[in-house]
């Protein structure tokens, strides 16, 4: 086994030790090397976007096992439970009157279970809730993406206001997991069920943006022109790269505490 690390703290140490811009780079080596790995993979590209949801649903299950089994929320954040409500709420909406699909269903499946989640942190487990340490101000993230969502907004022909509100879900998703590193950043220390959920998250976030990428690639850019002129097909690409570049960080210090055989994930200084 100590073998097998070696290749694998050796390489870590060396990404460790390079420069920001160097990282950066490496960083999008490997999601292009990942993206041109899943073209070949896997043929039906929608297969990704409910693969994320899928991985998403995974993720908040174990976030059940873990309020269920150690009765504890501690390391949670609340905010960032109630955030994903609101933009799988304003989601589900959006495809009830405009595209209903296996999507609905799954995101229908999700917020129940989101709900429920911040039901026990509310109520339940309150007593092991780190309110001090869960210190992100929504109304930084809510504000702007309402702001957002008035000026950059799908030109389809759906109603005005469901159009904002679709525009609003896209955005409110890609920053709702800001208060969760929050939570993170001031602890510096992460359980591994609040560790397997974020990884989760940053799974969910890079297959729902592989999904984006390779459609507007195989679509050879028609899938922008669908969805409306202006900014807004350029704003879903950059929400959906945002969003997944927020957790490469911490995805990576998963990874790498996992093959160290790491139970318990301690952040350096400086992550997320």
């Amino acid at each position: 086994m100590r073998a097998q690390r070696r290749p694998i703290h050796a390489v870590s140490t060396w990404v460790r030790r390079q420069p920001p811009k160097v990282k950066a780079f490496l960083a999008v080596v490997s999601g292009m090397a990942a993206l041109v790995l899943l073209r070949f993979i896997v043929h039906d590209h929608d297969n990704l976007f409910v693969a994320a949801e899928a991985v998403h649903s995974l993720g908040i299950s174990v976030l059940i096992y873990k309020l269920m089994k150690e009765k504890t929320c501690a390391g949670l954040s609340l905010k960032s439970q109630e955030l994903t409500a609101i933009f799988l709420a304003v989601r589900l909406y959006c495809s009830f009157v405009m595209e209903y699909d296996i999507h609905t269903l799954l995101d229908l499946a999700t917020l129940g279970t989101t709900l429920w989640v911040i039901y026990m942190i509310r109520f339940k487990l309150r007593s092991s809730y780190m309110e001090d340490k869960d210190n992100f101000a929504i109304y930084y993230v809510v504000g702007p993406c309402a702001v957002l969502a008035l000026l950059i907004h799908p030109s389809t022909s759906h109603h005005f206001v469901n159009r904002i509100f679709w525009a609003f879900c896209v955005y409110l998703e890609a920053v709702s997991v800001l208060p969760q590193l929050r939570v993170m950043q001031n602890t510096k220390i992460v359980e591994p069920f609040t560790a397997h959920y974020v990884f989760a998250l940053g799974v969910a976030r890079f297959l729902s943006c592989a999904h984006w990428v390779l459609q507007v690639l195989d679509s050879r850019g028609h899938l922008l022109v669908a969805l409306g002129y202006g900014l807004w097909p350029s704003m879903v690409l950059i929400s959906e790269i945002v969003q997944t570049f927020i957790l490469a960080d911490f995805c990576y210090y998963y990874v790498k505490s996992v093959f160290g055989g790491q139970l318990v994930l301690r952040l350096p200084s400086g992550v997320v």
